[in-house]
């Protein structure tokens, strides 16, 4: 059997540049078009419609076939990813480091099984990764689609063949898979971006405008009236563009997407598509040859474009600057062409034959399992690269070693999933309660480690992908995220009679009301000194009140990521002729100019002092994080990293903090 195509259509490739340019960029200049996020939601529109048409006119026609349908998916879709996925294996090799490489095996293995938005969900936490270092971030749109087409065509032949009505059925799939990203785009925003149930509503508009279209453009063109003809012809198109370019320049990253906002690109994607060919927005702007040599492009552009930014900025510690990043796009552009030229044309609309399926099928399921065999195998940590970073490494002293259990004193299964970190040392009963959020699950591993035989530690804590923390109990707007978590974890540590001591350790930024994209430098500038002081004295009260010590950690001097301050060296002259990392001065930041920073902060821990003399402990850090004799304080010291990821300290460093720490609680 042969599968029905549809007329081409040269706007539709106008559109697709559309989308592509747009999302290209946003990862390249996202200061200049803030909303180019959405290109890909287009890309969902026209891939719906597309497929939809073909698979609803092979089933009328009586010709459909599952094997042919998904032998041409394979050779419209293996060939250039195959190409892009050992790419990044090969610069990877060269360049990223054990973990780094290890995450690049997962990503491989799951662009490979068209999972990689389940992956990226998974590893959405505070501690992953900033997705501008991720090069195969931009694989999650592959995955949904994918799966889409994994369940779309069979319950179309199902509903065709047990003659269900196709469009109640389609509307009804739209219209639950759209309620679904609504309902939970303010729960967990994260989910509701990656997974297929919360995006398939946007296939699904292209699958209902495949039914629509031809009806519509037959319809308007048969119109007795010029005008209306011309206003049927030009009116949705001009309001799709414009729904479109809102979207492109009022959305951002912040914005909750995709939710509501989602229906600027898809419907806008809808309205031009249903235009016909007499439309000018059609007719001449989308089906200008430039445009549309770029929509034929726009597939492997969209896979070559990302992992060149990416790794560019992992070798370069930082934001490459402007002209490198358009010198990138343009070999993206040139990447794209040619491998649209030399392999994608010639496998996909050469000869067909079952072999060249099998072939492909065969390479990704060897380029998964490589992916997946690094994996596993942390990283190959004995290839050239690492030994050249040694130093990279050396913040890492070997964790808790595995001496917690998943257990902190809340009972409840439920209460106690929310928490990013609910654990307990499993060799005696806990003694010292740790409470706070990131910054004190980076202290964790060093304080167990180095705990005494009767001295034994609890945390609750951390931050989870859904980006709740534990912080402080007030009603005030600025901890108002934290609230779902907070009571709870301060409740399960005053019901606990063996907890003698409760060391609070929190990001100074998020008790004054900061944001993560802050610097502390703002911290001066922050209104909120008194609304942090009534919040940390009720909290301490009430741990005083019932008879519970508490310690309050300094918080560590804020400096950037540690791979934005120590220079990486590839394995590869070449590379390191071509990138030269950036000489960061934030990474070097002076003692004075920190503690002038943080001068609001360390009135209020005095205050804390002053007020529970007997019962308030500070434990400064920064004697451990800084050289007091330079004056100065880096991502390392003594020839070992003391930062792990953004500013949160090392394993080596919380080792060091910890030991001290535990002399510390014994002494009391």
């Amino acid at each position: 059997m042969t599968l029905s195509h549809p007329k081409y259509r040269p706007d539709v490739d106008g559109l697709r540049a559309i989308a592509v340019l747009s999302v290209v960029g946003f990862h390249a200049f996202p200061e200049w078009i803030r909303g180019g996020f959405i290109g890909v939601d287009i890309f969902f529109v026209i891939s719906g419609f597309l497929i939809s048409t073909i698979i609803f006119n092979s089933l009328h026609q009586s010709s459909f076939s599952f094997t042919e349908f998904y032998s041409r998916r394979i050779t419209r879709i293996f060939p250039a990813l195959i190409l892009v996925l050992v790419f990044c294996f090969i610069l990877g090799w060269h360049v990223l480091l054990a973990d780094e490489f290890k995450q690049m095996g997962k990503q491989i293995a799951g662009g490979a099984a068209f999972i990689s938005n389940f992956i990226l969900w998974r590893e959405s936490g505070y501690f992953d990764n900033t997705a501008e270092t991720k090069p195969l971030l931009h694989l999650w749109s592959l995955g949904i689609e994918e799966q889409f087409y994994f369940v779309w065509p069979l319950l179309l032949w199902a509903a065709f063949k047990f003659r269900f009505n196709l469009m109640a059925m389609a509307l009804s799939i739209a219209g639950l898979s759209f309620l679904l990203n609504v309902l939970n785009i303010t729960k967990d925003p994260v989910a509701t971006f990656y997974l297929p149930q919360t995006r398939f509503w946007e296939l699904m508009i292209g699958a209902l405008l495949s039914q629509f279209v031809p009806a519509f453009q037959n319809w308007s063109f048969n119109l007795k009236s010029q005008k209306l003809r011309d206003l049927f012809a030009n009116g949705p198109s001009i309001t799709g563009l414009v729904l479109i370019l809102i979207g492109f320049f009022y959305l951002q990253p912040s914005s909750l997407f995709p939710g509501w906002w989602a229906l600027l690109p898809t419907l806008g994607a809808a309205l031009i598509l249903m235009s016909n060919k007499s439309s000018w927005v059609n007719r001449v702007a989308l089906s200008h040859p430039l445009m549309v040599w770029f929509g034929v492009i726009s597939y492997p552009l969209y896979l070559w474009h990302w992992p060149l930014l990416a790794y560019a900025r992992i070798l370069e510690g930082g934001l490459p600057s402007a002209a490198v990043r358009v010198g990138l796009i343009l070999f993206a552009v040139f990447l794209a062409w040619l491998t649209y030229r030399f392999i994608e044309r010639p496998i996909r609309f050469g000869i067909q034959s079952r072999i060249k399926v099998i072939v492909l099928a065969m390479l990704m399921a060897g380029v998964g399992y490589t992916g997946f065999h690094v994996y596993t195998h942390e990283g190959l940590n004995q290839r050239p690269v690492v030994a050249l970073n040694a130093l990279k490494f050396s913040g890492n002293d070997g964790g808790d070693q595995g001496f917690s259990i998943n257990e902190c004193g809340i009972k409840e299964e439920e209460g106690k999933s929310l928490f990013a970190s609910c654990l307990s040392d499993k060799r005696q009963t806990a003694k010292f309660a740790l409470i706070g959020d990131s910054k004190a699950g980076s202290l964790y591993g060093g304080l167990v480690r180095t705990s005494h035989n009767d001295g034994r530690w609890l945390f609750i804590g951390g931050t989870g992908s859904n980006g709740l923390s534990v912080l402080v109990e007030s009603p005030h707007e600025i901890y108002k995220v934290y609230q779902k978590l907070t009571p709870k974890a301060y409740e399960a540590v005053i019901r606990n009679p063996n907890i003698d001591t409760v060391v609070l350790a929190m990001a100074t930024r998020h008790l004054f009301g900061l944001h993560d994209h802050l610097l502390l430098a703002d911290l001066p500038d922050s209104n909120h000194d008194d609304v942090a002081l009534k919040a940390l004295d009720f909290s301490i009260a009430r741990l005083v009140d019932r008879k519970k010590k508490v310690v309050i950690v300094v918080d560590n001097p804020s400096l950037p990521d540690p791979k934005d301050c120590v220079s990486r060296e590839a394995s590869s002259r070449f590379l390191n002729l071509i990138f030269q990392p950036k000489s960061n001065v934030a990474c070097n930041l002076t003692i004075s100019d920190h503690l002038a920073r943080t001068e609001k902060y360390h009135k209020l821990l005095d205050t804390m002092v002053t007020k529970y003399p007997h019962q308030v402990s500070i434990f400064d850090t920064l004697s451990y994080m800084c050289d007091e004799k330079e004056g100065s304080c880096k991502t390392y010291k003594n020839g070992r990293l003391m930062y792990s990821f953004g500013d949160h300290i090392s394993d080596h460093a919380s080792g060091l903090i910890g030991k001290d720490l535990n002399d510390f609680l014994m002494k009391r």
